[in-house]
């Protein structure tokens, strides 16, 4: 069974803190940063002793979206900026489809030889000109476009064999405030923000969709908690009303965005209680000690649910680099995105 914490590591190697860490029965999953990363090979060594130090069935993660967010750079293709692919479906709306499945099949592909699980990715949030830290992370403004750019970006993942996340919901994009740095208020109606933020999610929980991540937001006219921490939001709109039964993850219960929960069991229990399956703690060790050490009731609830789709967003079997280089569809996205 996986439990519901998916944990940072502190470093190129694994320490031995790292490896107690990966062992505790309550952590599901491992996700990596720029501080992981100093090679491929280095990286590959990396998963691979994750897999053999106790995490063979956890799902590993990475940010790595392109554009800005690509935590992986060296010996990596440089996935361009959704924005850049919303931009060109403004002039040629079938190329840029094409231009987002080839992105997301790349960046997925070249993870998945790395033995990377999944990415949390995509971005649907749209682009209201408000937000510095969504802005060219977002395909644009208009909603079905960014729904059906996102979607072939999905699809893209999935030839490669990676599962998607959709995030923020239900969007981050109107709000200025950063939601690392502070807690964003959204003051629309709901009506409003389910005809267009929302609607990305909504036409894609049930097709595209393994996960999705929840903002830390409040969206004051709806909830007075954030989405992270709203049965609202996760019970009653991404459950019921969207009929969505993939793997919910909070993002970071590190980020300010969170704080004003409580402590870091508070934020873990609210999380869980409120409907999330699993929750981010990144880059606070001593926080991620306290937690997989001294886990919350909620832990030991909804075991099954949460194994079933924490466990779908485990890959199989993957093409090395060198059989990547040589499959005709790598070659062919490469030479399309370094075009673009």
């Amino acid at each position: 069974m996986l439990g519901p914490f998916i944990i940072g590591l502190t470093g190129l190697t694994l320490s031995k803190e790292d490896i107690a860490r990966i062992q505790n029965p309550a952590v599901g999953g491992l996700i990596l940063f720029t501080r992981n990363f100093e090679s491929k090979a280095q990286l590959i060594d990396l998963v691979e002793s994750i897999r053999l130090n106790g995490g063979l069935n956890k799902p590993v993660f990475v940010d790595h979206e392109g554009g800005r967010v690509q935590r992986f750079r060296d010996g990596f293709t440089a996935i361009p900026s959704m924005r850049q692919i919303g931009q060109r479906a403004e002039t040629d709306f079938d190329d840029a489809v094409l231009l987002a499945r080839e992105a997301g099949f790349v960046m997925a592909a070249e993870l998945r030889a790395c033995g990377i699980d999944m990415s949390f990715a995509p971005v649907l949030d749209l682009d209201w000109g408000n937000s510095e830290i969504i802005g060219d992370r977002s395909f644009g403004k208009d909603a079905r476009m960014v729904s059906r750019l996102s979607s072939a970006l999905m699809n893209g993942m999935a030839l490669a064999g990676m599962q998607a996340c959709g995030k923020h919901f239900p969007g981050h994009g109107w709000v200025s405030l950063d939601s690392h740095l502070a807690l964003p208020h959204d003051n629309r109606s709901l009506n409003e923000i389910l005809k267009v933020d929302a609607l990305p999610y909504q036409l894609n929980s049930t097709l595209n969709m393994a996960s999705i991540m929840p903002a830390h937001v409040v969206y004051s006219e709806v909830d007075p908690m954030p989405a992270c921490f709203s049965s609202f939001w996760i019970q009653e709109v991404l459950r019921v009303k969207f009929s969505f039964d993939g793997a919910v993850i909070s993002d970071d219960l590190d980020m300010v965005g969170a704080h004003g929960v409580g402590d870091i069991r508070a934020r873990a229990s609210a999380a869980l209680q409120a409907g999330c399956d699993a929750v981010l703690a990144c880059n606070n060790f001593e926080d991620i000690d306290i937690l997989v050490n001294n886990p919350v009731p909620e832990v030991h609830e909804h075991m099954e649910v949460r194994n079933r789709r924490l466990s779908r967003l485990l890959s199989g079997q993957s093409l090395n680099w060198e059989s990547l280089r040589q499959s005709y569809m790598y070659q062919a996205a490469i030479d399309r995105i370094t075009n673009a």
